[in-house]
């Protein structure tokens, strides 16, 4: 008797350049994004942080936490994207240009995920004979 057992596996895969593909105060690169930031600027927080695959409600949680939920998305999305930086230089960033982090952060996001896929399934199948 043949038993078949099936595995998926999930490889993420990023390009890795070193830097953010914007500047932090390059808003007319994407007017969208510098747009939705002055009309409405929690709705920008929580779409970037459901595109990079956390909770959307987690930036809503930023006052109460005191900025650690921007730094820690920031550092994570650095460590993702292949980006050099530093959690010091993430805080300070967040505590001194809390909107155009936000938008930088929102803009990478947009390019990362339009220029290669984030995750790949790969699903393999093992024969054991019982």
């Amino acid at each position: 008797m043949a038993v078949h057992q099936q595995q998926i596996t999930t490889v993420t895969t990023t390009q890795r350049s070193g830097d953010w593909s914007t500047g932090l105060c390059d808003c007319c690169s994407d007017m969208g994004t510098c747009c939705c930031a002055l009309w409405c600027f929690p709705c920008l927080q929580c779409q970037t942080a459901s595109h990079f695959g956390w909770c959307l409600c987690m930036p809503l949680l930023d006052p109460c936490a005191f900025l650690a939920v921007s730094c820690c998305m920031r550092s994570s999305m650095r460590e993702r994207y292949g980006i050099q930086g530093s959690t010091c230089g993430d805080a300070a960033l967040v505590c001194c240009c809390y909107v155009c982090t936000w938008c930088q952060m929102a803009r990478e996001v947009k390019t990362q995920t339009a220029s290669c896929p984030q995750q790949v399934h790969v699903v393999t199948q093992q024969v054991r004979m019982a």
